[in-house]
């Protein structure tokens, strides 16, 4: 089993910026990459970024260029730098960590980007 646990989400207004910071715990070692994915109301989940074990990382056309996925392998931790917000991306955002046999997530965490 492993646990995410995701913090920084708020309220910020448009233009602003956030860092969301997801932790995780457990059966770690059958983690080759984590991920955020988000869901805005009435639309269905959809991939943010995400990073491999070895550094490479990997970017939702709407995000790229704004935000930016790291890892710190030491603390199992795994960051996004979100700049230049918009009101599209109010969301719940999902940390996510794909092993062999599951997929797990973490509760999620509110982005509110105000006008």
């Amino acid at each position: 089993q492993v646990q995410l646990v995701e913090s920084g989400g708020g309220l910020v207004e448009s233009g602003g910026s956030l860092r969301l910071s997801c932790a995780a715990s457990g059966s770690i070692s059958g983690i080759n990459a984590m991920g955020w994915y988000r869901q805005a109301p009435g639309k269905e989940r959809e991939y943010v970024a995400a990073i491999t074990n070895g550094g490479s990382t990997s970017y939702a056309h709407s995000v790229k260029g704004r935000f930016t996925i790291s890892r710190d392998v030491a603390t199992n931790t795994v960051y996004l730098q979100m700049n230049s917000l918009k009101p599209d991306d109010t969301a719940v955002y999902y940390c996510n960590a794909p092993t062999i046999n599951a997929h797990y997530w973490g509760q999620g965490t509110q982005v509110t980007v105000s006008l």
